[in-house]
């Protein structure tokens, strides 16, 4: 997938789990809705000033806006719990 791409759903993934609208983040970064929209469904080749403004927005370090293996997507590894065995 393309950065651009990385980028938007990371967006809106982040918004979601903030429980933003479109709206709402864009008020709080000064971006229009529309700009916000083109920019999660990948349509929108945002600036570096943009990804800047957007983290600070989402109170997320700008790295997070553009990685394909976001921190909080990471699977935590869980290790499985074996039981002892008896030696009755």
């Amino acid at each position: 997938m393309k950065l651009r791409g990385v980028f938007g759903l990371n967006v809106q993934r982040l918004r979601r789990e903030r429980k933003l609208s479109q709206e709402q983040l864009s008020f709080v970064s000064g971006r229009t809705r529309a700009y916000i929209s083109s920019v999660e469904a990948g349509r929108r080749n945002a600036t570096l000033d943009t990804v800047e403004i957007l983290a600070k927005a989402l109170n997320v370090e700008p790295q997070e806006l553009v990685s394909a293996n976001p921190a909080s997507k990471r699977a935590i590894r869980v290790t499985k719990q074996v039981a002892p065995k008896s030696t009755d």
